[in-house]
């Protein structure tokens, strides 16, 4: 038996696991899955009359993760979260370094055409891949 003074905490709770668990099987809801954090689909900014693309980080995913630019384009990486990340290379043939929240750094891409996955070192689960043509 639920004590009179927890009745309207019972209804509730149940009202909200009911609504949860419907939400993410009822036709016209979205799903409870999620696609990785990791990946992007936005489009890379690019200032095409220098040559750099603009990646930024935030809610610990690279925005976009994946971007195509030409060999020697310099890429921009701005942190916008609130701890400090990278974007490295998993061949180590570019690197950031730590960059604090707020902050920004730059490389130079590499000149070998292909894809270059990269991640960041202090967040593994945070991945993309860099394509030269």
């Amino acid at each position: 038996m639920i004590h009179p003074r927890l009745r309207p905490v019972a209804v509730l709770l149940c009202c909200l696991i009911s609504a949860c668990s419907s939400a993410a099987t009822s036709p016209g809801h979205p799903s409870a899955t999620r696609t990785p954090a990791s990946r992007s689909s936005a489009p890379a900014e690019r200032d095409d009359t220098s040559g750099t693309v603009h990646v930024a980080i935030r809610n610990f995913r690279f925005e976009p993760a994946e971007f195509t630019l030409r060999p020697g384009d310099t890429v921009t990486v701005t942190n916008q979260d609130s701890t400090t990340h990278t974007l490295t290379a998993t061949d180590k043939s570019f690197d950031t370094g730590a960059i604090l929240p707020g902050a920004s750094a730059t490389f130079t891409a590499p000149q070998q055409p292909g894809a270059h996955p990269y991640t960041c070192t202090i967040h593994p689960f945070m991945q993309g891949t860099l394509t030269v043509t």
